[in-house]
């Protein structure tokens, strides 16, 4: 059975509803009788499919650009949008939806919470017979049931799941425009694309696999060792624990966002978020299926049909750790007027799946091919944009994809493992770095250092999350360290001693005052620095690592350092979370 099949039977029982109203439609030649019990038999249908169906959240308001939705077979008309303005939701369940909706997303809190105790409450009730296991169960099985009994009897939620139903059967364009206007529990989405959708995956062995694309492996910590059979049996309790820590206390405080709680109390801002990108910004909602099988939960807005020259560039949107499409940093690019792809890290609001490494870069993976081959952008106008842990999927997509036109990383850092041993006892150590090397390895500047296109590094002046000491200290903040592996990388000859000194200096100014007169101080001639460059881009050839400097005085290279990091980092004083305003969000500089 296909996956689209399974879908179906899992969500909507199309299949049955739709022989059941050809059963009815061909009723009346079979006598009064036979028309009954088929309307019965239709009826029972669409109770087991309410029963069944998704949460519906939402029907957002009528867009003026768009007509009313076409009339659907055996549904009532279509649902007009009040003049409001408000971004209230105006799908009004019925009390008995309502209330049985609220006692089992109660349940689902406790149960969560119980999933932390689990075993404390196993204890218990096994000392108490397991009669809890029982009552609970006893106490909840009828509630199941209430609400699609309520559903039932509300003509918006037949309509939408006649609708969702269709959409099913048939993904046609006007399927998925009605189906837009609803917002309801995602997992019911129709899959819009897979990862396998572009003819050129399907005809090439060099894309990824079911087991995922490729990602740079960390080296062995303890390089010469023999491999035998005895120093991997001493190895294997160390790796044990390394791999408890990461698939429990680690990936939950590495990426908050994911767990289940925050995103429960964080469910009504989200809501309120994707109403204002869908009914505000036109924004167009659309799953994808990523090579590991997750479900990627995107948002698209689409600029290309205003005056502005820029939204031909589409920005792609990488959230922080607790950082969500809905409420995130695609603001910034938005009201810039470019035109703007967002979407979920695995695991957190519609997306499916856990946040470590490998999904990430799945899901950035499918999340880049729609760009292209499904909303029609060429890799020279897509723009890569992340904040904080963001700039991990960042890195991976312009190091895997190096014809994207630019990257743009907002107080983000170069790896993982000095800001988690900044957070765990100092007798960690050794099992920190450990586990993030295997388990959670965010090698941000090492990636970032196999893109050739231009970069622009944000760095916050107050941030309190990716310094290593205090916010006050700048120096300890782990951008610094992400341009100073770039520059080297990139102008080894330039940043040699002397330019690698005066580079640290300049990243110690807490102000622009500061900035402006250590850059005065050496008197920085900005001409003459791009002369140089551009003269040996034109004999040597774009591609990094450059040879330039490599006969130059001191003062020429220090000259050429600080021109360079002007041009690389950008300050912003304020803290980690404050929002970028738009008119910081600037196009990094290139030759």
């Amino acid at each position: 059975m296909s996956q689209l099949a399974r879908r179906r039977s899992r969500y909507g029982l199309t299949s049955r509803a739709h022989n059941t109203s050809e059963a009815g439609r061909a009723g009346p030649a079979g006598g009064p009788a036979a028309g009954r019990a088929a309307a019965q038999a239709r009826a029972m249908a669409k109770l087991l499919s309410c029963v069944l169906g998704p949460r519906l959240y939402k029907i957002y308001r009528e867009r003026d650009s768009e007509r009313a939705p076409a009339s659907v077979p055996e549904t009532p008309t279509a649902v007009t949008a009040p003049h409001s303005s408000s971004w209230d939701t105006y799908y009004q369940p019925r009390a008995l939806e309502k209330h049985a909706d609220s006692i089992l997303a109660l349940a689902s809190v406790f149960w969560s919470i119980s999933y932390y105790s689990s075993p404390f409450a196993f204890f218990y009730l096994y000392r108490k017979g397991q009669c809890g296991f029982k009552g609970v169960f006893l106490a909840l099985f009828p509630v199941l049931f209430l609400p699609g009994i309520g559903r039932w009897t509300n003509p918006q939620y037949r309509q939408f799941i006649t609708i969702l139903e269709a959409t099913h059967r048939n993904q046609s364009s006007e399927n998925k425009r009605q189906l837009a206007n609803y917002n309801f529990d995602f997992r019911s989405w129709p899959v819009d694309f897979h990862w396998e959708e572009p003819s050129s995956r399907k005809e090439s062995r060099g894309g990824p696999s079911r087991r995922g694309v490729a990602l740079l492996r960390p080296e062995p910590l303890h390089r010469g060792t023999a491999d035998t059979l005895l120093n991997r049996v001493k190895k294997l309790p160390c790796q044990i624990t390394s791999y408890l820590v990461a698939h429990t206390l680690g990936r939950r405080m590495l990426y908050p966002g994911s767990v289940y709680l925050l995103q429960k109390a964080l469910m009504p801002v989200l809501l309120q978020g994707q109403a204002r990108l869908v009914e505000e910004c036109n924004g167009r909602r659309a799953k994808l299926l990523a090579c590991d099988g997750n479900e990627i939960d995107t948002m698209f807005m689409d600029r290309r049909g205003t005056a502005q020259p820029q939204g031909q560039k589409l920005v792609i949107c990488c959230e922080g750790n607790a950082g969500f499409y809905e409420v995130g940093c695609i603001s910034t690019p938005l009201e810039a007027g470019y035109s703007v792809l967002g979407w979920n890290h695995p695991g957190f609001a519609g997306s499916t799946g856990v946040p470590f490494p490998q999904n990430e870069a799945n899901a950035m993976d499918v999340v880049v091919q729609f760009a292209i081959h499904r909303l029609g952008f060429q890799p020279q106008d897509i723009i890569i944009y992340a904040w904080s842990i963001g700039g991990f999927t960042a890195t991976w997509a312009a190091m895997s994809y190096p014809d994207v036109s630019a990257v743009i990383l907002d107080a983000s850092f170069d790896d993982l493992v000095p800001l988690a041993l900044k957070v765990m006892p100092d007798s960690w150590r050794g099992l920190v770095t450990r586990t993030v090397r295997q388990h959670l390895n965010l090698n941000n500047a090492e990636q970032l250092c196999r893109y050739l296109g231009p970069v622009l590094l944000i760095r916050r002046t107050k941030d309190e999350i990716i310094t290593t000491t205090v916010p006050e200290d700048i120096m300890s903040n782990r951008g610094n360290d992400l341009l100073l592996k770039l520059l080297q990388h990139r102008y080894p000859r330039v940043m040699a001693e002397e330019g690698l000194q005066v580079v640290r200096q300049w990243l110690e100014a807490s102000s622009q005052l500061e900035e402006a007169s250590i850059y005065s101080r050496w008197e920085v001639e900005e001409d003459w620095c791009l002369s140089v460059l551009r003269s040996y881009q034109a004999e040597h050839g774009p591609d990094f690592p450059w040879s330039v400097g490599e006969d130059m005085s001191a003062d020429g290279r220090r000259q050429l350092a600080l021109f360079l990091a002007r041009k690389h980092l950008h300050n912003f004083e304020a803290t980690h979370c404050t929002p970028l305003p738009a008119q910081n969000f600037q196009m990094p500089w290139h030759l």
